[in-house]
């Protein structure tokens, strides 16, 4: 599904037609740092920059969902000074959010395994949702600890537990069953995906969800995405023929 830009909305925008759901994979703040003589660190500083800017333009120019990509299941197997440099940075972000946010629409949500973080960062996610969950505007949510196989797994164990309960009948799994055992459900699947740094990669991200989803992929690090950059990506989603398996 999408819908056409309103009047109000950036000029370049006008005639195209923006995807109601948007994912994202952040990549490429590692490599940011390195050509700049920066710890790895700076990198994922500068991204949370951008996090902040390109969510907010979503928001203004009118999609409803946005997924971003912050930490994979496979991400703990960094050096132990980055992933405990990473937390810090999320615990500093979420408290800035529940300040930055308060006067914005969006919904936040965080799709993952949240018992893996400690129980200072789980408090803060809680937090976040709670504050924003009565809010009526573009949804966020936020992969953290996330990986699609692993969601995938725990959709099936979910409707094993169910139909042994004799909740379900194992008629009654199909796909809309499986979709409605996702950490997305109720949510529109994926339009369009935008992968910055270059990378030809799903990278474990959104598998069920993307089945019909159109890649972008941009020769461009994420910190050094801008405004612009979605511009494109959602222009040449515009001019693509999405015929779902049709002629």
């Amino acid at each position: 599904m999408a819908f056409f830009a309103k009047k109000k909305n950036r000029e370049e925008l006008t005639e195209s037609v923006l995807p109601l759901h948007i994912g994202i994979i952040m990549d490429g703040n590692g490599r940011w740092a390195k050509k700049r003589g920066l710890p790895r660190k700076a990198g994922h500083s500068a991204g949370a920059k951008t996090f902040r800017k390109i969510t907010r333009y979503c928001s203004d120019i009118g999609i409803k969902y946005l997924t971003v990509y912050a930490f994979s299941t496979e991400n703990w197997k960094r050096p132990e000074d980055e992933v405990k440099s990473l937390m810090k940075l999320f615990k500093s972000y979420l408290e800035e959010a529940l300040a930055d946010f308060k006067d914005d629409s969006i919904v936040v949500k965080f799709i993952g395994d949240k018992s893996q973080f400690d129980e200072d960062l789980q408090k803060l996610m809680i937090e976040n949702e709670e504050s924003s969950k009565n809010r009526d505007g573009m949804v966020l949510n936020i992969a953290m600890n996330y990986g699609s196989r692993d969601e995938i797994v725990r959709a099936v164990k979910n409707i094993c537990d169910d139909v042994q309960s004799g909740k379900l009948s194992q008629d009654n799994i199909n796909e809309q069953l499986i979709s409605d055992y996702l950490y997305t459900a109720g949510q529109p699947d994926p339009d369009l995906i935008i992968r910055p740094s270059g990378e030809y990669r799903i990278s474990n991200f959104l598998l069920w969800q993307s089945a019909y989803s159109e890649y972008v992929i941009m020769n461009k690090l994420w910190p050094d995405f801008e405004k612009s950059d979605l511009d494109e990506a959602i222009k040449i989603y515009s001019n693509r023929n999405r015929r779902y398996g049709g002629v």
